[in-house]
């Protein structure tokens, strides 16, 4: 059965959507970008890093975009003062959260963290770092984990389980000890269940995961093909199921 068409307004523009679309995927496909960093097309959304947050008319309280359905009449805001303040404050308390050294990362010029951080205009942050005591794991042959530079954003553990169908990533601990690991907590070189098929790496928004090889801002992540093979996945999925 095709999808019904709704209605939304997005920062005063009346926007059509698909019934079951939420406001992140209605906004992007209006061509009205909401920065996100959890989020990734065509895997499941999570609303893990709380940057794509939007007023909505009526409610009370500040809503993801990734994770609330549009509904038709709708009307949304996704550009204030408040939000722009909010955004700031969600991202420097990642940058804070573990030891983000952009000078000697891989990744560096090329991390979603980073271009996120220059667009909002955080040049500093306000609050003191943690710098916590995290390891490297260099156990697998061809990639590296590297725990200072993960904002447990979860897309390696999404596009590995519902795109690879491997299930090797998960999440261990709790708050501020939380950790992405494989395995039950064992080593990557040790998990038998990895395909090594990079997806995870190339689907992580920071240098958290990279190739072994790589020197400071050669980590280029194709972050588009990963996408583009999800959403594939997800219309050949929902094709069956009808």
């Amino acid at each position: 059965m095709p999808q019904k068409k709704i209605s939304i307004r997005i920062d005063g523009e009346l926007v059509s959507a698909r019934e079951g679309m939420t406001i992140l995927e209605a906004a992007r496909g209006a061509g009205k970008q909401i920065p996100a960093l959890c989020y990734m097309a065509g895997l499941s959304a999570v609303g893990a890093c709380r940057v794509c947050i939007v007023e909505v008319s009526g409610v009370p309280r500040l809503l993801p975009a990734c994770t609330t359905p549009a509904q038709d009449g709708m009307s949304v805001t996704t550009n204030s003062p408040q939000l722009m303040r909010y955004r700031r404050i969600a991202v420097e308390l990642l940058l804070v959260e573990r030891n983000h050294v952009c000078a000697v990362c891989v990744s560096n010029g090329h991390c979603e963290l980073q271009a996120l951080a220059k667009s909002l205009g955080v040049t500093h942050v306000r609050y003191p770092y943690n710098y916590p005591r995290l390891p490297v794991d260099l156990t697998h042959p061809r990639y590296v984990l590297d725990h200072n530079r993960c904002i447990l954003c979860t897309r390696c553990a999404r596009v590995c389980g519902e795109v690879e169908g491997a299930h090797v990533w998960e999440m261990t601990g709790r708050g501020i000890k939380a950790r992405m690991t494989t395995e039950l907590n064992q080593s990557w070189g040790s998990a038998t269940s990895c395909t090594s098929c990079g997806k995870c790496v190339q689907a992580c928004p920071t240098g958290a995961l990279s190739e072994k090889g790589f020197a400071v801002e050669e980590m280029v992540k194709r972050t588009e093909h990963i996408s583009a093979l999800a959403v594939l996945k997800d219309a050949q999925a929902k094709g069956v199921q009808a």
